[in-house]
């Protein structure tokens, strides 16, 4: 059992969308870009999402996407629900007929890692996903400027050390 390239676009997508919202409507076009994801592929997406009242549409000049409740009220299984993405480790979609129309000696078990991943899912939200990717590149941010400042002492350390120039 895993997640198909469709439930983590989408997911990656709503990521992307509820970072930069904040400045008016998101364009698939840019998500396409800075996600490296096709942009057909995202309309399809989009639709689904839309259907499912988690992302709003804006249309004409300056149009685009954006959220359609609160990050903190969507969900990870929100998200994948919408784009049909089937969330089933059981070889026979839970209808309980996996050997010869029989229930499998393993079927509560897959069941209940349907319940488990389901309610992990459902306990992530995209707020949580979006503090987590905004912390990372605060780090990021800090990482490099202490990188640049470490530069900026090693110059200055060596023009001190280095001998002055004769003619």
């Amino acid at each position: 059992m895993r997640l198909t390239t469709k439930g983590r676009f989408a997911v990656t997508a709503m990521i992307d969308l509820a970072l930069r919202e904040h400045a008016g409507p998101v364009t698939l076009a840019g998500i396409s870009g800075r996600q490296s994801i096709s942009l057909s592929y995202l309309e399809q997406l989009f639709g689904k999402l839309r259907r499912h009242e988690l992302v709003e549409s804006m249309r004409g000049p300056g149009g685009g996407y954006s959220l359609a409740r609160r990050m903190s009220d969507i969900s990870v299984a929100d998200i994948i629900h919408a784009v049909d993405e089937p969330l089933d480790a059981t070889q026979c979609g839970g209808k309980q007929n996996c050997l010869d129309d029989h229930r499998c000696l393993t079927h509560d078990l897959w069941s209940s890692l349907n319940r488990q991943m389901i309610d992990y899912l459902d306990s992530v939200s995209l707020h949580d996903l979006v503090s987590q990717q905004r912390e990372r590149l605060r780090q990021r941010s800090q990482d490099g400027l202490v990188g640049v400042l470490r530069d900026q002492r090693i110059s200055t350390a060596k023009a001190e050390a280095a001998p002055p120039a004769t003619n």
